[in-house]
């Protein structure tokens, strides 16, 4: 199951690029065995100043087409990271081969992308920087994909 990640902004060169790159080639390498991966981010920006409206439509044309789509939104789901695995594990063995994560910009998802979503999930009551979200994204793939094939890197 391809992975993509469908953020607004871009993110430049800088440590959180480089957490990211780190994170999605191990979860391309671990999750290879397992038909999760490879991952891929599309970033897409408003340069017409739609709002959070013109940034739901440029979202939607970088879902994958048939994707399983999970929001990441503060108002989501909390879960724990073996549920998150497991639940890319229910879409992937359903037979879904693309799931797209979106991310929104600062104002964050328009409501009615939250509504269409699969999955809206949250990583936690507090507000994360967009850009932040993406590493913790990336991190969590690699997580899910070292719990899912046994790997020593989740220690819970």
């Amino acid at each position: 199951m391809r992975v993509t990640i469908c953020a607004v902004g871009r993110l430049r060169a800088g440590p959180e690029l480089s957490q990211i790159e780190d994170y999605l080639t191990r979860f391309d390498r671990t999750g290879r065995a397992i038909g999760l991966g490879p991952a891929r981010i599309v970033e897409v920006e408003d340069r017409k100043r739609g709002g959070m409206a013109g940034e739901a439509e440029l979202l939607r044309r970088a879902v994958p087409k048939g994707a399983a789509v999970c929001a990441l939104d503060e108002r989501g789901a909390q879960i724990d990271s073996v549920d998150f695995a497991e639940r890319m594990a229910s879409w992937r063995d359903e037979g879904r081969s693309e799931l797209a994560f979106l991310i929104g910009g600062a104002d964050g998802l328009d409501k009615s992308l939250r509504r269409q979503a699969d999955m809206s999930l949250s990583f936690g009551k507090m507000v994360w920087p967009h850009m932040l979200v993406r590493v913790m994204l990336a991190e969590q793939l690699y997580r899910a994909t070292t719990i899912l094939t046994g790997g020593p890197y989740h220690r819970a």
